[in-house]
Formats: structure tokens, sequence, C-alpha cells
């Protein structure tokens, strides 16, 4: 997947990590999904939907430091 702009997708349960290696190519950047929908734990509970980002293959992944 590649492009710039976003999707939304629902999902049931999962983890950011799984979407983001996915969607996006990176497991590690499963913090811009949350940062992006407004979360800040990567496991999802029930059905969710979630906006995607762009794939960014520039971008960081991980925790962001506090």
């Amino acid at each position: 997947m590649s492009g710039t702009t976003t999707i939304t997708i629902t999902v049931a349960g999962g983890n950011l990590c799984e979407i983001a290696a996915r969607h996006l190519g990176d497991a590690t950047q499963w913090i811009r999904i949350a940062q992006l929908n407004g979360l800040s734990d990567p496991a999802l509970v029930g059905l969710v939907t979630l906006v995607l980002p762009p794939v960014d293959p520039n971008a960081g992944g991980g925790v962001p430091r506090v």
C-alpha cells in the first residue's frame, strides 16, 4: 500500500502493531496510528474504526519520548 491519502478501516480487536505492519509496512509505526486516532494503548478491544496515515517510509516509529 502506498500513496498520500488517509484511509479508514474498521477492525474487531487486534492491536495497532499488526495494523501498522500490514498497512504501513512497519510495526513500529503503530504510534502514528495511535496519535491520529487519539489512542495511547496499541491493544484494541471490540469493534474500532481507525483512520490510517499515508505510508511514509521515512517516518519514525516506536514510543515517543516524553
